[in-house]
């Protein structure tokens, strides 16, 4: 069925679908499906409003219908994602470094317009790429994620010598996520979002010791999966 009719109360699903009403409206020709993800496509966070409209627009051909856009309308923050179908289906198909932070979004979506059950199929073409994966493709993606989380660490705790409190917090936050996205590719776990993945990893409120620990452990567990994080320069030209 077009649209989504529960939760009609929360003024996000009433954002949601008139946006989706005026893309058909505009575009008629060129939208292929449109979604909510995020907090609503799961239909389990507490309603109140606060967190964004996640909108993923997909069209029949690139380059068509409205630009990605960020605005608020209305008092809602929507974040609209605009992309073709043939590289939608594209991004579903790799596994990146950030995979455990972009998974979500081809698995859990609800659809507001999807006459052609497309939606289904980007859902079919991640899962099915996961089951071809190998194990030797979560390691190396997960050796990628280290080492953004070993540099972001190394970084924090270097401000931090030098008394710059803000900036070292900043770049402690995202070695806390560079090492929940190793977590989250070493286990094939993926997450909601950024501070889902920190929360349930344990390393939300993780101070620089504890970060640390934890990509020292992260470090050896990617050595016994066959290739140390410390390499040569032949080793970096070989990828």
């Amino acid at each position: 069925m077009d649209g989504v009719q529960e939760h009609r109360d929360d003024p996000r699903w009433d954002m949601a679908e008139r946006v989706a009403a005026a893309l058909r409206r505009r575009f008629p020709a060129e939208v292929l499906a449109v979604a909510v993800h995020g907090p609503l496509a799961h239909g389990d966070d507490d309603g109140g409003g606060d967190s964004e409209v996640g909108m993923l627009v997909v069209t029949y051909r690139p380059g068509t219908g409205p630009p990605t856009a960020t605005r608020r309308v209305d008092g809602v923050l929507v974040d609209l994602t605009v992309v073709a179908a043939e590289e939608r289906l594209r991004q579903a198909r790799q596994l990146t470094s950030r995979w455990p932070l972009t998974a979500d979004r081809y698995v859990t979506t609800r659809a507001l317009h999807d006459p052609t059950g497309w939606l289904a199929t980007l859902r079919d073409e991640h899962l099915g790429r996961l089951a071809r994966a190998r194990p030797a493709e979560f390691t190396s993606a997960a050796r990628r994620a280290w080492y953004r989380g070993s540099a972001a660490h190394a970084r924090a705790a270097r401000l931090a010598e030098w008394y710059e409190t803000d900036q070292a917090l900043l770049m402690l936050g995202e070695a806390r996520l560079g090492a929940a996205t190793v977590s989250g590719l070493l286990s094939r776990t993926y997450f909601r979002d950024p501070g889902d993945a920190v929360r349930r990893t344990g390393l939300a409120g993780a101070d620089m010791t504890e970060v640390g620990a934890v990509l020292a452990r992260q470090s050896a567990e990617l050595t016994a999966r066959g290739r140390p994080v410390d390499g040569t320069i032949d080793d970096l030209l070989d990828g």
